[in-house]
């Protein structure tokens, strides 16, 4: 059995385009939801999904309605497999339910596992050669050590409030208490 699915992103977007090519290829439900294709959620699909039996197959107007990420589509398309059901999407001819359909979701799949290699070889790359230049990683400090033994100083008298200190510094009073953690006696000992 044919299983469609349609997604837009939002209320103001319509779905008729999907549903009616969804109907043209054979299926014979359509589950359909507005929800953005990054969100991880979706209540349409999991009905679809908990709907199909092994031997049936999801048919999707195009690859996006289905998945936001290379990665999620392949996600998506492994939890199918892994239940006995196909895969098909009518824009770009993916049909997981042939030899070719496979194949080309393979290919897929494999250049999008390249992909990711070439990001992180990159950022290494980008990271050590920062290192040798000098760089550190990471978000500059907030308070230099300067910074910290006027807040101690300004701290230690009673008259000064933890806001006060923290607007000269141009901190807030959580990164105040990050760098001098502990109650407003213990500050100066430390």
């Amino acid at each position: 059995m044919n299983i469609g699915y349609a997604r837009v992103s939002t209320d103001e977007q319509k779905s008729t385009l999907q549903t009616d090519a969804l109907k043209a290829a054979g299926c014979e439900r359509i589950f359909g939801e507005t929800a953005s294709g990054a969100k991880s959620d979706r209540p349409g699909l999991e009905q679809a999904l908990n709907f199909m039996r092994p031997g049936d197959t999801l048919v999707v107007w195009k690859l996006d309605r289905l998945a936001r990420s290379m990665r999620q589509l392949i996600d998506t398309v492994e939890l199918l497999q892994s239940k006995g059901i196909g895969f098909r999407s009518l824009t770009e001819a993916i049909d997981t339910t042939t030899a070719g359909g496979m194949l080309v979701f393979h290919i897929f799949g494999a250049l999008a596992e390249f992909e990711r290699a070439i990001i992180r070889e990159r950022t290494r790359a980008g990271l050590e050669a920062a290192r040798v230049r000098g760089r550190k990683g990471g978000r500059p400090r907030k308070l230099s050590k300067a910074d910290i033994r006027v807040a101690k100083t300004l701290l230690s008298d009673p008259e000064i409030s933890v806001a006060e200190v923290a607007e000269r510094l141009g901190v807030s009073i959580a990164t105040l208490y990050r760098y001098l953690p502990g109650r407003r006696e213990s500050v100066w000992s430390s």
